[in-house]
């Protein structure tokens, strides 16, 4: 039988096959921890991190609205860096909760999936 972090990795590596980050198009990569989530837009090509932004500070408000202003946050982060599109990488995670609340905010934000 296999654990939970198991399955999410056999996911993550099926879906990191199909997708990947070009300049044009960088990967917004998320990663959900119990307390914080982060999230990254990176270039695949040349193995580097462009935007950043994660939940640290903001520990009174509810996970989801954290999330969700992380996800405001990259976009307006990556609109200032020049990056319009990006392609969603979810990292194994199903796309519910925490990390559609992201996905949202981000693409309110001004950021094209």
């Amino acid at each position: 039988m296999t654990t939970k972090l198991e399955r999410r990795i056999k996911i993550k590596y099926r879906v990191r096959n199909k997708i990947s980050g070009t300049a044009a198009r960088p990967r917004m990569s998320v990663f959900r921890s119990n307390k914080q989530i982060y999230v990254q837009i990176i270039n695949d090509l040349t193995g580097t991190t462009l935007v950043s932004a994660n939940s640290l500070g903001m520990e009174a408000c509810p996970k989801k609205e954290q999330a969700a202003k992380v996800g405001e946050l990259i976009a307006k982060k990556a609109l200032e860096a020049g990056i319009t599109a990006v392609v969603f990488d979810r990292n194994g995670y199903l796309y519910h909760g925490r990390v559609k609340e992201v996905a949202d905010a981000a693409r309110n934000g001004g950021l094209k999936f």
